[in-house]
């Protein structure tokens, strides 16, 4: 075993109580032990010995408003930002601003990073709108981008498919993406998936495209990941361990740092993978 501990910038630590029934019932309905789930996600105690016990020394944790597809309001952020107070050396609050229900969306980027936030989520697909939307009829995306940028918050886009009942794919491309960072070329953006199972070249490319892109690859199944990203060592300096745990398919963190450890990759790149890059990227 390595002599130093994962980083994990994708864990759905969310107020799953406000979660709409029906995509309560489907988040659930991947695990069987689903009550222990949520007692461990709503007690940040228990959570981080969940950590402890899976070898995770700090982890992201993902929340983002989107009240018509999950059911998330712009309160997550303050329930994120409470949370993390329970151990802010070991939890990285992720919050998120939705152009379509603020009214002043720099005002409330300025609020939710006062509160401690430290990344902010925008989920193409759950918040029904493209990342380029401020191109068309949006300009309060804009603000969102350009506070971010101001503030050194990296920005994390969910990209490829989402299986919840009200999810609207064509919004999930990483393609539209790429006017996201031309246009704001000091933005930190993350890939969250990597554009899986669809769109890997796209992700891929804008990688390569621009030094300021990383990829997060949880979802991924670890013992697939080098059939989805062949030249995954290329953008190693640009690639982040992520679990996405609890979400549909992801049982345990620590099996899935099981399987990645075991992949044909050498030990400089997995430190990177699963450490290195998230400290450049948080600090």
């Amino acid at each position: 075993m390595p002599d130093y501990q994962a980083i994990d910038i994708h864990i759905h630590i969310q107020p799953l109580e406000m979660m709409n029934a029906e995509t309560l019932a489907a988040f659930g309905a991947h695990h069987s032990d689903f009550a222990e789930i949520r007692e461990i996600v709503s007690d940040p105690a228990k959570f981080l010995k969940y950590l402890d016990r899976v070898g995770v020394e700090k982890a992201a944790l993902i929340n983002y408003v989107s009240p018509d597809v999950m059911g998330f309001t712009a309160e997550v952020n303050d329930w994120v930002a409470r949370y993390a107070r329970h151990a802010p050396e070991r939890l990285i609050p992720c919050g998120s601003v939705h152009p379509r229900f603020c009214d002043d969306c720099a005002a409330e980027v300025d609020r939710i990073a006062d509160l401690g936030i430290r990344m902010l989520k925008v989920h193409p697909p759950h918040q029904l709108i493209y990342p380029n939307a401020y191109r068309d009829d949006l300009p309060q995306q804009a603000r969102i981008y350009e506070r971010a940028q101001a503030l050194g918050l990296p920005v994390m886009f969910h990209t490829g498919t989402s299986i919840f009942p009200k999810a609207r794919n064509k919004f999930a491309q990483p393609i539209f993406i790429d006017d996201v960072l031309v246009d704001f070329p000091e933005l930190k953006i993350i890939l969250a998936h990597g554009g899986r199972p669809l769109w890997m070249d796209e992700a891929f490319f804008l990688l390569r495209r621009s030094k300021n892109v990383y990829l997060d690859i949880s979802s991924i199944p670890p013992q697939s990941l080098l059939e989805y990203f062949p030249r995954l060592e290329q953008i190693a300096d640009q690639v982040m361990f992520g679990s996405d745990w609890p979400g549909p398919g992801v049982k345990d963190v620590g099996a899935n740092l099981e399987k990645f450890r075991a992949l044909p990759l050498s030990d400089v790149v997995k430190q990177k993978i699963l450490r290195d890059n998230a400290l450049k990227v948080f600090t």
